[in-house]
């Protein structure tokens, strides 16, 4: 038996042990990041322990490539081992949640040892239909990463970030929408923040110590998935804080900003 589950795979063909490694190795470093380096609140998990342990798809705003997904399944974990509003001790790290997955670009996820590494955590790697290597493109949608969330939807839950991209208040991408119609899951949605000020925009650096970083998970959404994508996505947007009502008025500021940091990453990788 010791052997058989030795061997089991998760959805996407991952040994569960190897992913258990994973979280382990990187589930100490994003402890230490959240917890002891900078001051880190949650909020909502109640709305967690009630879902089922399938199809369920967590949407999210997001803010970094890495620490955003690092600290959503810290909670988890911690949530899991009977933990609320915060998280736990390293010992959460052995009993983490296997049947979890997040979405995430290709290109990012193959850029360097780490990235690669972490997408034996549950990465499902999909091609960006609308960008490419730092350029707008237009392509469209692969039927077998649509296929991938589904599969790991009906396996266990999995994280998304429907804007696609990190630039803050960016309009969301009607593919979480399609998703959303064609399978039917839960949604619950998170709102981040305070990560674009303790790291950098790969999530990877430490920019600043001591920041209020804050998760807070809402009740799972009413969806009417007879509704059409564009209804879905604007309510998914305003679940998590991206919509037009919560522009800042420094909004053009902020993703100027955000263009060249950007730039220069794509600078670096290509």
């Amino acid at each position: 038996m010791t052997s058989f589950k030795l061997f089991k795979r998760d959805a996407l063909g991952i040994f569960i042990f190897s992913k258990r490694m994973v979280f382990i190795l990187f589930g100490l470093i994003a402890h230490y990041r959240f917890k002891i380096l900078n001051n880190t609140t949650i909020t909502g998990s109640e709305h967690v322990r009630k879902l089922p342990k399938r199809q369920v798809l967590i949407v999210s705003n997001h803010q970094t490539y890495f620490a955003d997904v690092s600290l959503i399944l810290l909670t988890f974990f911690s949530i899991k081992n009977g933990l609320k509003d915060k998280i736990g001790s390293l010992f959460t790290l052995l009993n983490p949640q296997v049947r979890i997955y997040f979405v995430a670009a290709m290109e990012t996820m193959k850029a360097g040892i780490l990235p690669k590494l972490f997408a034996y955590a549950g990465g499902i790697l999909i091609k960006r239909t609308w960008r490419e290597k730092g350029q707008d493109i237009k392509r469209e949608v692969d039927p077998n990463d649509t296929k991938q969330i589904g599969d790991a939807l009906r396996d266990g839950w999995v994280i998304t970030f429907p804007q696609g991209t990190t630039r803050p208040y960016a309009p969301g991408r009607k593919g979480t929408a399609h998703i959303i119609k064609q399978y039917k899951p839960i949604v619950l949605p998170i709102v981040i923040d305070g990560f674009r000020r303790a790291f950098d925009k790969k999530g990877i650096l430490i920019k600043k110590k001591g920041v209020q970083i804050s998760l807070r998970v809402k009740p799972p959404l009413n969806i009417n998935y007879d509704d059409t994508p564009e209804a879905i996505l604007q309510q998914i947007m305003q679940a998590i804080e991206q919509s037009e009502e919560f522009y800042p008025p420094n909004l053009k500021e902020m993703q100027e900003q955000d263009d060249r940091v950007v730039e220069n990453i794509n600078k670096m990788i290509y």
